[in-house]
């Protein structure tokens, strides 16, 4: 990539960013108190008791899926660097798919075993989640959450296109500001869906801002125009988050104020720039380490199964103290989840690789 002339070196040899490791702790948190104290009792329900006295402050909650591309955004740039466009998609496929691929199969087992009417599942979409993109097949998905896990693959699949054309390397800022502005005149004059889908217009301000983010911290490109930009893709995330918000009016008839919003959205944005700032100053450790490491799996599995968690001990213990002990639950299977299946299945598929590397069938980059 086309360095500033002061770049200089982005982390420690740990590799990780303690700061964001502890974001995302924040984030998925966020996201699991809005799915259990709001939306599991909202719109066409899954919980036989909900709590109507926090879910004001729940409704705050989704907002942990926009960090989460903020995050993935100023990841995606920092992973990027000095890779080709082979080793970047490995990377990021040998990230995303064991985890998803244990997390989906575990959702699948205790749907079908439980058979709850309200969150139905089949083999066959079982079969279809298997690419992730089971809509395209026909088939909804085990858990709703997976369509964050869609909009990061077609982010991960412009990048790759993007490295392999070498147009990521030398003109990251143009082609940012060119998504920006094809995201504004997409939300904002066309309104079309496919461009929605395809190019990420309703989220790409989050992404952007996490790519120009890491332009700025590492000091790859020219500090004013990256200025100009994490502005541009800030207020394009606040502009277009009230397209979430008319849709939750829509489904479930209660949504924030467009002042709770804005500030909501203010209050992501300026977490994420401060995680980032911090990043270098907060030491990574084992416990930072093992608290980024299990936000993806309690992604993964907190939203069904805690549904089904949440109705099977409310009537015996109370509403309270289920939410506590499924939250509870949730962190320690993510924990086990993360350090005995997702962990061991990464290293064993870059294993693999590694090996289809060495003997000349799949090239990748050395980092």
């Amino acid at each position: 990539m086309t360095r500033h002339p002061t770049a200089e070196p982005l982390a420690s040899t740990s590799g990780r960013l303690a700061a964001l490791d502890l974001l995302r702790l924040v984030a998925a948190l966020g996201v699991v108190a809005f799915h259990y104290l709001f939306r599991g009792s909202a719109g066409e329900p899954f919980l036989d008791a909900g709590y109507p006295e926090l879910a004001p402050f729940a409704l705050y909650g989704y907002l942990g899926v926009s960090l989460f591309f903020a995050i993935s955004g100023f990841v995606i740039a920092w992973s990027a660097e000095g890779r080709d466009w082979i080793g970047f998609a490995t990377s990021r496929f040998t990230r995303l798919y064991p985890g998803f691929l244990i997390g989906m199969t575990a959702s699948f087992l205790v749907l079908f075993a439980v058979g709850d009417s309200r969150l139905p599942v089949t083999p066959e979409q079982w079969a279809a989640n298997l690419v992730i993109l089971s809509p395209a097949l026909g088939q909804p998905f085990v858990d709703g959450v997976y369509w964050s896990i869609v909009l990061e693959l077609v982010f991960y699949g412009w990048v790759t296109l993007a490295l392999a054309t070498g147009q990521f390397q030398k003109r990251p800022l143009v082609l940012v500001a060119g998504w920006l502005l094809l995201a504004a005149v997409n939300e904002f004059v066309i309104d079309h869906p496919v461009l929605r889908m395809v190019f990420i217009t309703e989220y790409a301000g989050w992404f952007a801002g996490g790519i120009v983010s890491y332009q700025i911290l590492a000091k790859r490109s020219p500090p004013s125009a990256s200025r100009w930009l994490l502005a541009g893709a800030f207020l394009l995330a606040l502009a277009t988050s009230f397209r979430g918000r008319s849709w939750m009016l829509e489904h479930y008839g209660t949504a924030l104020t467009e002042t709770q919003l804005s500030l909501g959205v203010v209050a992501a944005f300026a977490l994420f720039l401060l995680a980032v700032t911090l990043g270098r100053r907060v030491p990574a450790s084992k416990t930072t380490l093992l608290l980024g490491g299990l936000t993806y799996p309690l992604y993964l599995l907190h939203q069904n199964i805690g549904y089904l968690g949440l109705n099977a001990l409310t009537p015996s213990m109370g509403r309270w103290q289920a939410v506590l002990l499924v939250t509870a639950a949730m962190l320690t299977a993510s924990l086990l989840f993360w350090k005995y299946g997702e962990t061991p299945l990464r290293h064993w598929l870059q294993g693999r690789l590694a090996r289809l590397a060495a003997s000349g069938f799949l090239r990748l980059s050395p980092r």
